[in-house]
């Protein structure tokens, strides 16, 4: 019978897979073994449960199996600050960091993006240019996930000039670069500029995906620009064979609903093959009330449950 130490390299392994599958079930059974193991206070075990816990988005665990963690390397304090990122709690994501920093741990390549995306969170322009710095002084602007985290929270902080002149500077780029971007110029309306952004993006044959487009359409609904709206919709199912998902759709009737076409937008819906979700029901409801379509409301809700909900539209 293999004796308890023996047995970490197969415990390991079975946590990798739960800090994958962020299947908590597992992870308590397999955390229960190793406890009647006698090997969970083994601090190479202790650190792949942290970083499982964390992965589950379960930070009450993850914060006492990391305190009494001796060893605590870099990738572990990247799976709690990740955790902290993932639920937005972005002050106890940099109160982390900063931990890390006072314990002079170094941190890596996969560290700062996660800090950036906490800055944007919190429109913290100051630390951000601070983070930026970091980026430089350790050779991580060449980095994708660093330029693209650059991008992004400068976007969010309003700076768009600093936020483009990352992207300029980029030696590669990929889909994310240009959505986020993008973003970043339709969140400040200025929707000229995600369209030259957007056709750039098609003339260089840049891989389109379902953000891409989301991006542009967003834009297309925020602006006004239905025509634009329609045409690249078309495009996105024809010319790129992109499959619309819900987010699309939402745009369209999004966009539809604003200015007043709630029967091209209702019959959109109708067409779909995918699954409605509360802000494609909302936005049609919404573009009901704001146009005084009680009949398309009724219908809609008709078909979406099989009732004629004559509450939700008479309220509408």
């Amino acid at each position: 019978m293999a004796k308890p130490h023996e047995l970490k390299p197969l415990y390991a392994t079975l946590l990798n897979k739960c800090f994958s599958s962020k299947n908590i079930n597992s992870l308590k059974i397999i955390h229960a073994r190793t406890i009647r193991l006698g090997i969970s206070h083994d601090d190479f075990i202790r650190t792949k449960l942290v970083s499982c816990y964390a992965s589950c988005s379960k930070l009450h665990q993850a914060n006492i199996l990391f305190s009494f963690t001796n060893r605590k390397p870099t990738f572990l304090y990247n799976s709690l600050i990740r955790a902290y990122l993932s639920l937005n709690l972005f002050k106890e994501t940099l109160s982390i960091f900063r931990e890390m920093r006072l314990s002079y741990k170094p941190f890596d390549c996969h560290t700062l993006p996660l800090v950036l995306k906490s800055c944007a969170g919190l429109s913290a322009l100051r630390l951000g240019k601070q983070v930026h710095g970091a980026v430089l002084v350790n050779g991580f602007a060449l980095d994708l996930k660093n330029s693209n985290a650059l991008i992004n929270m400068y976007a969010k902080c309003g700076e768009l000039e600093f936020a483009r002149k990352v992207f300029d500077g980029m030696c590669e780029r990929n889909e994310v670069t240009w959505s986020t971007m993008m973003a970043g110029y339709g969140m400040h309306g200025r929707f000229e500029e995600v369209f030259e952004m957007f056709n750039r993006m098609v003339e260089v044959g840049e891989r389109m995906d379902n953000v891409s487009f989301t991006v542009v359409l967003t834009a297309c609904s925020h602006g006004g620009f239905v025509e634009k709206g329609r045409e690249i919709f078309e495009m996105m199912k024809v010319r790129f064979g992109v499959k619309p998902d819900v987010r699309h759709y939402t745009c369209m009737v999004d966009m539809l609903g604003r200015v007043g076409l709630v029967e091209e937008a209702e019959k959109l819906t109708l067409k779909m093959d995918v699954r409605p979700d509360e802000a494609l029901v909302g936005a049609l409801f919404g573009a009901c009330k704001t146009h005084g379509r009680v009949d398309v409301a009724e219908r809609v809700a008709e078909r979406f449950y099989g009732t004629e909900l004559s509450v939700v539209a008479s309220s509408i």
